[in-house]
C-alpha cells in the first residue's frame, strides 16, 4: 500500500494546490512542498531493505500491491518495487523537491494549475517506475506526458507552442509504436498458453517466434528511445529544453528521459533477451554516435539552454551504450549515470534559469565576466560544469568510467569511439565557462545591470544546489551502496540473457565475493 499512497499523495496534492491557489495566495508551493515530503517519509519506510544485504538479495521485489482491474482482459492494477525502482523512486521526488526549491518564486500568473501539472508529471513517473502490469505501465506512460505537455505550453518561451506540439508528437508517435507491441506480446501469449495477461511476470515466460521477437522489441526499442533521446529520435529535446521553463526542464533532464533508459533495462532486456542480444551492436553504434554527435552539436550552440540539452543527448548515449553492453559492470554504470545525469544536468538547468531570471538573456554572445557580478552563481557553475564534464572524484566519472570499462569487454572499437565523445564534454563545458562567466564584463551587459547589485544566489538556492553537490561528491567517492541497491535487478536480467547466449559477460562483484579462497586456488594455473 506505500507506493499506491505515494502516487495517491501526489495525485491529490496537485489538485489540492490548484484548488488552494483560489483562496491562499502562494498556497500551492506549501501544499506541493508538503505532498512531495510525504512521499519522501513514505518511501523512506523502505530503508530497511537497505539496510539488510538478505532483504536486497533475496529479491526479486521488495514490495508489492496488486488489485485486479480489468480482469476480463487480464488487466490488474499492479505496482511493485525493487532495488532499482527504489533509485528512481528517490531521484525523482529528490528531484521534484529541487525543481519546486530553485522556481519557488518563477510563477506568477496561473501558480495552482502549474502545481497540479508539477506534481501529477510526479505520480505519472512514479507510476512508470512501479508498474508491473504492461497495460498500467503504458497508463503511467501518458499520465506523465500530458500535464509536461501544458507546462511547456503554458509557462514556457516565445517558441513554447511549437516546442509542445513537436515534444507530443514524437512522444504520442512512439508511444503508440509501444502499445501495439504490448498488444501484440499479450496476444502472441494469450495464442501459445491461454493465458489473457499483461502481467510482466507472466510474459517473461513468453514463448515467441524470433521474428516476432524481433518485431515487438523494436516497438518498445524504439518508444523508449525517444525518451531517451538517442539519435536519430533526439530533435524533440533542444527545443522542449529551451523554451520549458526552469521546473519543467528540470524535470525533463532528471526524471522523464530516465524513464526510457529503465525502461530499456526492466523490459526490453528481460521480454526479448535474444533479440536484445542480437541487436546489442546496432544499439551501441546508437549510442556512441550519440555520445559523440550530442557533445559535436553542444560545442556549437550559443544558448546554454541548447548547450546543455545537447549534452543531455551525449551523456544519455553511455547510458544505451553501457544497457547493451550486456555487461554487469557497464550496466551498472548506465544505472549510476542515470543518477548522476540527473542531479548535474538538473543543477545546470536550475543555474541557467537562474542566470536568466537576473541577467534576462542566455546568449553567450551576450554573456563575459558574469563572475565579477555573480560570485556565488559562477562557483557553483564551475563545480556542476566540471562534474558534467565527468572530473574524477564525482559521480558522473565513475559512470561513465564503469560504462566504458564494462563495455570495453563487449566491443573494443564502438568504445573506443564512444570515448573519444569525453574530450567533447570538455570543450563545450570549459567552453561555456569562459564566455560566461570569466573574461571581462560585457559592456552592453553593463549597461543594462540595474543600479543596485545584482542579487546573487539566495540561501535557498544556495542551500539546494550544494545538496546537490554533496550528493555528486559522495556518489564519486563511494559509488559502492548504489551499486549494492541495483545489482540484484542488474544479475538477474542479465543470467536470464547468459542462460540463452553463454559468452556473455556476467561479472557479478557479489558472486566473486562469494567464492571461497579454496575454488580460487584452483582456479589458478
Amino acid at each position: 500500500m506505500t507506493l499506491l499512497a505515494i502516487i495517491i499523495i501526489l495525485f491529490a496534492g496537485g489538485i489540492i494546490a490548484w484548488l488552494a491557489e483560489r483562496y491562499l495566495q502562494r498556497g500551492g508551493r506549501w501544499i506541493s512542498l508538503l505532498s512531495l515530503l510525504l512521499a519522501a517519509l513514505l518511501l523512506f519506510s523502505y530503508w530497511s531493505y537497505l539496510s539488510s544485504p538478505q532483504s536486497v538479495s533475496s529479491g526479486p521485489w521488495w514490495d508489492s500491491l496488486q488489485v485486479n482491474w480489468i480482469p476480463r482482459f487480464g488487466i490488474s492494477f499492479h505496482l511493485a518495487i525493487d532495488g532499482l525502482s527504489f533509485l528512481m523512486l528517490t531521484l525523482t521526488i529528490a528531484m521534484g523537491i529541487f525543481g519546486l526549491i530553485m522556481t519557488w518564486n518563477d510563477i506568477n500568473f496561473r501558480r495552482g494549475f502549474f502545481y497540479f501539472n508539477f506534481l501529477w508529471t510526479l505520480a505519472g513517473v512514479i507510476g512508470v517506475f512501479t508498474a508491473i502490469d504492461l497495460f498500467l505501465f503504458f497508463f503511467f506512460w501518458e499520465v506523465m506526458l500530458i500535464p509536461m505537455l501544458f507546462l511547456i505550453a503554458v509557462w514556457g518561451y516565445e517558441k513554447r507552442i511549437y516546442a509542445a506540439i513537436k515534444f507530443f508528437i514524437f512522444t504520442q508517435a512512439s508511444s503508440l509504436l509501444m502499445l501495439i507491441a504490448i498488444v501484440g506480446l499479450a496476444y502472441i501469449h494469450y495464442k501459445n498458453s491461454g493465458q489473457l495477461t499483461f502481467n510482466y511476470n507472466d510474459l517473461l515466460a513468453a514463448d515467441l517466434t524470433a521474428t516476432a521477437a524481433y518485431w515487438l522489441m523494436l516497438g518498445f526499442f524504439i518508444a523508449f528511445i525517444v525518451k531517451l533521446p538517442a539519435l536519430p529520435f533526439h530533435t524533440w529535446l533542444p527545443d522542449a529544453h529551451t523554451q520549458a521553463p526552469t521546473a519543467g526542464s528540470i524535470l525533463l533532464a532528471a526524471i522523464l528521459l530516465k524513464t526510457g533508459a529503465y525502461g530499456l533495462l526492466r523490459f526490453n532486456l528481460s521480454l526479448f533477451p535474444e533479440s536484445s542480444m542480437a541487436f546489442a551492436p546496432v544499439a551501441m553504434t546508437i549510442g556512441a554516435i550519440s555520445v559523440i554527435y550530442g557533445a559535436i552539436l553542444a560545442f556549437a550552440q550559443r544558448d546554454m539552454k541548447r548547450l546543455v540539452a545537447y549534452s543531455s543527448v551525449s551523456h544519455m548515449g553511455f547510458v544505451l551504450l553501457g544497457l547493451y553492453a550486456m555487461d554487469t559492470i557497464a550496466v551498472q554504470g548506465a544505472v549510476m549515470q542515470m543518477i548522476a545525469h540527473g542531479l548535474s544536468t538538473a543543477a545546470l538547468f536550475a543555474l541557467v534559469g537562474a542566470l536568466q531570471h537576473r541577467l534576462h538573456t542566455r546568449d553567450m554572445h551576450q554573456l563575459g565576466g558574469v563572475w565579477t557580478v555573480l560570485p556565488k552563481l559562477s562557483a557553483v557553475a564551475l563545480f556542476f560544469a566540471v562534474a558534467s564534464l565527468g572530473l574524477p572524484g564525482l559521480g558522473n566519472f565513475v559512470a561513465e568510467f564503469t560504462v566504458l570499462v564494462g563495455s570495453f569487454r563487449s566491443n573494443h572499437w564502438i568504445t573506443v569511439l564512444a570515448a573519444t565523445g569525453l574530450i567533447g564534454a570538455a570543450l563545450y563545458a570549459l567552453l561555456m565557462m569562459q564566455r560566461v562567466f570569466f573574461g571581462n564584463l560585457n559592456k552592453q551587459l553593463e549597461r543594462q545591470l540595474p543600479k543596485e547589485k545584482t542579487m546573487d544566489l539566495s540561501l535557498r538556492e544556495s542551500c539546494a544546489l550544494i545538496s546537490l553537490a554533496l550528493l555528486l561528491i559522495v556518489i564519486g567517492l563511494r559509488p559502492q551502496p548504489i551499486f549494492n541497491i541495483s545489482e540484484p535487478t542488474v544479475v538477474q536480467t542479465l543470467t536470464k540473457i547468459e542462460t540463452i547466449i553463454p559468452n556473455v559477460n556476467l561479472l557479478s562483484s557479489q558472486v566473486q565475493a562469494r567464492e571461497t579462497p579454496s575454488s580460487r586456488e584452483d582456479k589458478s594455473p
